[in-house]
């Protein structure tokens, strides 16, 4: 199991493009997702939570993203991961990302802190005990990318289009491709949901089967959720599925 939850936190992350639309989420909404491995062993729980607070005066959302093992899992393979992020609340840049995570005996601990005046990120490694000065273009981390995203308009995306984005993690800027494969209806224990359907092209080897290996279904409606991923490993397969909301911004169409 390691790094599976960070890698769906990092993953849903990316899956939107267009021009801005109405809000696709707004403070007090919660997402919480069902991990499970190779389709029928519960692996683990993932949560994602917005509050609209205000950041060296001027008004930020401020998200939490958590994620843990629980079950026969824990016993192999303790996870407990802990993400959090303060962005502008009109162009969603982001001022503050933190991470602390605890993935089967590795540790990480960073607070970076982002100046677009001089687009400098200071990175505090508190697991390594140094600090670091990085220079960036334009990114979003991983948690403001979920949201900077949502909130963008897909109404026009053709399938095979692609998308590109720039997210900093790890005192480094990666480049992301994902591809639109089209519109599906899946089935949910929320009901029969009508999704965009997206695929990232991720690093094979490692962790993931092949570059392909990954496929994620979002809402086709107003607030762009996560509904389900779908993993492809080297050693068995990891699903995400929705399983609890609340606080969304618009209706959720079924």
């Amino acid at each position: 199991m390691k790094k599976y939850l960070t890698i769906f936190l990092f993953l849903s992350f990316l899956t939107a493009q267009g021009q801005e639309q109405k809000p696709a989420f707004k403070g007090g909404e919660w997402l919480r997702y069902k991990m499970s491995y190779s389709g029928f062993l519960r692996a683990g729980t993932a949560v994602l939570e917005v509050e609209e607070k205000e950041y060296q005066g001027k008004k930020v959302f401020h998200t939490k993203g958590t994620g843990w093992t629980s079950g026969m899992i824990k016993w192999f393979f303790e996870v407990d991961d802990y993400y959090e992020s303060y962005f502008d609340k009109e162009n969603i840049k982001p001022y503050v990302f933190k991470r602390k995570i605890y993935e089967g005996g590795y540790k990480k601990h960073t607070i970076t802190t982002f100046n677009h005046d001089v687009r400098k990120a200071y990175v505090q490694d508190f697991t390594l005990q140094r600090d670091t000065l990085v220079a960036f273009n334009k990114v979003q981390d991983m948690l403001s990318s979920f949201y900077y995203l949502r909130s963008l308009d897909v109404s026009k995306i053709k399938v095979g289009d692609e998308i590109k984005l720039d997210m900093f993690f790890d005192e480094e800027t990666f480049p992301f491709r994902l591809k639109f494969l089209g519109k599906q209806s899946l089935r949910t224990h929320l009901g029969k949901i009508e999704t965009l359907v997206f695929r990232p092209y991720v690093l094979s080897g490692r962790v993931f089967k092949e570059q392909e290996s990954v496929t994620i279904w979002i809402s086709n409606d107003a607030n762009k959720i996560p509904l389900k991923l779908k993993a492809d490993l080297r050693v068995g397969s990891l699903t995400a599925e929705l399983e609890e909301y609340r606080g969304l911004a618009n209706p959720f169409l079924k």
